[in-house]
Order: C-alpha cells, then sequence, then structure tokens
C-alpha cells in the first residue's frame, strides 16, 4: 500500500472508533439542522477534528476540504477531500448503512482513496494505477453487460427539490428497464460496492465533492466508468454523476440524459 495510502487509512479508521463509540448511546446525540434534511452531530464534527489531526500530522503543507470544517491548509498542489461520516441520517436513526470516505487529489485529480464501513470492518481502497481494493483483495466492477440484469443505485434529491420530476421521471425508466433500484442512503459506500461489483451502476444529483471523491477513484481503479450527466468528467463540480460497469453505464448514460431539463448543470 502507498505510505499516503497507509495515512489516509490510519485516518479513517481514528475517525471509525470515534463513530463506533458514540453508535452505542445515541439516544444522547446532539443533532442539527444545516438545511432541510440534511443533518449534523458532534459526532461528524468529532471524526472530522480526528481525521485532521492525522492528516496534518503527516502532511502539515497540504489542503483539506472537509464537509464541516470546509476549507483549510496552505495552497497546495495536494489536497484532501473528506467525509467523516457519509450517511448521517442513517447513522441517528441506527441504521447500519454510513462510511468515512476520504480522497486525496494532486493538481485537481485524484490519487488516492478510502472507504471504510465501521459496520463491517469493510476497508475500501484505491491508489491512482495501482487498483481498487477491498480489505486485502483486488475488486472489479461488475462483468454484467445487460441493464435488464443490472442492479443500479441511487439517491433522492434531499438538499434541493427544484429537480425531483426529472429525477422521479428517470427513476420511473430505470426501474422499468433494469432488475432492481437500491437507495440505501450513503453515496460513498454506493460508489465502493459498484467498484466491488454488488450493484452495476450508480446515479444522483445534487451531491458534493466529499460525498463521492473517494469512491470515484475507487470506481476508476475497479476498471469502471464514471461521468457527469453530459458524459464528460465535470461531476467533482456539478454535483451530478452517472457510473457503472463499462456495459451498464453506457446503457444508462441516454435514459439518464433523456430527462435532464434544459438548463440544468450536467
Amino acid at each position: 500500500m502507498h505510505p499516503t495510502l497507509n495515512i489516509a487509512v490510519k485516518a479513517a479508521r481514528r475517525a471509525a472508533t470515534v463513530i463506533n463509540r458514540a453508535s452505542t448511546q445515541l439516544d444522547l446525540l446532539t443533532v442539527q439542522s444545516k438545511s432541510p434534511n440534511d443533518f449534523v452531530t458532534e459526532v461528524d464534527r468529532a471524526a472530522e477534528q480526528a481525521i485532521i489531526e492525522v492528516l496534518r500530522d503527516a502532511f502539515p503543507g497540504h489542503g483539506i476540504l472537509a464537509e464541516e470544517s470546509g476549507e483549510s491548509g496552505p495552497d497546495s498542489e495536494f489536497n484532501w477531500i473528506i467525509d467523516p461520516l457519509d450517511g448521517t441520517t442513517n447513522f441517528i436513526h441506527g441504521f447500519p448503512q454510513y462510511a468515512v470516505s476520504i480522497a486525496q487529489t494532486k493538481n485537481g485529480v485524484l490519487e488516492h482513496a478510502v472507504v471504510y464501513d465501521p459496520n463491517t470492518n469493510e476497508l475500501f481502497t484505491a491508489s491512482r494505477g495501482s487498483g481498487a481494493f477491498l480489505n486485502d483483495r483486488r475488486i472489479r466492477v461488475s462483468r454484467r453487460t445487460r441493464l435488464n440484469e443490472a442492479l443500479i443505485g441511487t439517491g433522492f434529491p434531499f438538499r434541493k427539490f427544484d429537480q425531483v420530476d426529472a429525477y422521479l421521471a428517470m427513476f420511473k425508466e430505470l426501474t422499468q428497464k433494469t432488475a432492481g433500484i437500491r437507495r440505501p442512503g450513503a453515496a460513498a459506500l454506493d460508489l465502493a460496492y459498484v467498484a466491488a461489483g454488488r450493484l452495476d451502476g450508480f446515479w444522483e444529483m445534487g451531491l458534493s465533492p466529499w460525498d463521492m471523491a473517494a469512491g470515484v477513484l475507487l470506481i476508476q481503479e475497479a476498471g469502471g466508468l464514471v461521468s457527469d450527466l453530459s458524459g464528460e468528467g465535470n461531476f467533482l463540480t456539478t454535483g451530478n454523476v452517472v457510473a457503472g460497469s463499462p456495459k451498464i453505464f453506457g446503457q444508462m448514460l441516454p435514459i439518464i440524459q433523456a430527462y435532464r431539463p434544459a438548463g440544468m448543470q450536467a
């Protein structure tokens, strides 16, 4: 494992310790609303601080973009993108589908990724050019080629609802043309599941960079494809992502594009 990735894994496990300790006392949590249906707890903030402390100790010259604390650190060619607890709503309800997500970029290009599920102790990792792994096992996207046999992940719009009709149209057609749609509620894990072949594809709109940065690199290193709604690579900017194994991605994208409203950011 690359030394930088080792540090990211250490940071993710440190955050998971915070999360696991709090998961046994959910009734004591203080929950705040950042916006409608978007929650934060002291666990999110404590887990994020644990990650930042590990990264700052190892890489004091790197920049950081974290969900709760925003941008910090010096201008650098190296930047970390952190979601300390992806799936906070699941977490506060005791629904065991959430993860720690950490990615590093170099000059804007994804280089290292960690998605860690503290419930299952599943550690998804990737470094550019070195493949993707689940714990110590190499993973690949699924070999499924027919959309009507594919299991697809998604995330419902929950922060802003101005595109919900377009989303529901996409959802309706894909539901009719696939083996099923799943919405577990933690995009980082959904993307990791695509990389591991558990899901054949995934799409969501209105995400933030920390929701998907690590998962995107996992998929790319596992042999999958990722784009924004126009088929380009601006997903971290637009917040809209389509991903999957090459065959399934190619069949999903035109369906999703057909319902993209005129003027909607790709």
